[in-house]
């Protein structure tokens, strides 16, 4: 009896140290491994953009920017989040998530209206041209993309502002504008981050 409980405590500690090392050690290091392949590192680490040397974004993690003059708004502005205090945000980077409204909620439909008449507004077109994804926040309240659409509408305010062509912000957008993925899943986007880097480096020169 005590010779079987020796034998069933030493299988079970030798089961014990081996799982230890394989998930434990071995796969660890093995998805180390694997994120390190060339193609996968920059994701591995978060995508982070660098600008000049420097660190200044994720390309997953959409920010809107403030502009310290609201008259003066040189940015390209990303779909509004639901943790955000204003109909327009910014949102918390840090607070991921959506409303979880449903579409008949009055809440939320007073919410897009306001949306849309600000939008309208800043951009200073009619509110029926403000596109459904600069209304409506994401699932997450961090999409770090718009539609094509709603970053056209956006162009002649950061043109303006930037002290650009209107052209010149166009093609710069067209640069940035991604297609569907493996050409049929999903809609066509811009990231708003890379997008505002390259207007920025163009204001520059």
């Amino acid at each position: 009896m005590t010779t079987m409980l020796w034998r069933q405590m030493l299988a079970g500690l030798r089961l014990l140290l081996v799982m230890t090392v394989i998930t434990g050690i071995l796969y660890p290091l093995a998805v180390w491994g694997v994120a390190r392949l060339p193609g996968l590192r920059e994701r591995a680490e978060g995508s982070v953009v660098t600008q000049h040397g420097a660190a200044v974004g994720s390309e997953l993690i959409g920010v809107d920017l403030v502009a310290g003059d609201p008259a003066g708004d040189p940015y390209f502005h990303t779909r509004p989040s639901a943790s955000a205090d204003t109909p327009l945000g910014p949102g918390d980077p840090a607070t991921s998530g959506g409303s979880n409204d449903g579409g008949d909620n009055p809440d939320l439909l007073a919410a897009v209206e306001q949306r849309r008449a600000a939008i309208a507004n800043r951009e200073g077109v009619a509110p029926d041209q403000v596109p459904a994804d600069a209304v409506t926040a994401s699932a997450s309240g961090v999409d770090p993309h718009i539609s094509p659409a709603y970053a056209a509408l956006q162009v002649p305010r950061v043109a303006r502002n930037n002290g650009l062509p209107e052209q010149q912000v166009r093609a710069i957008l067209d640069q940035h504008a991604q297609g569907r993925d493996a050409g049929f899943l999903g809609e066509p986007t811009v990231n708003v981050l890379r997008l505002n880097l390259a207007i920025a480096d163009a204001a520059r020169r």
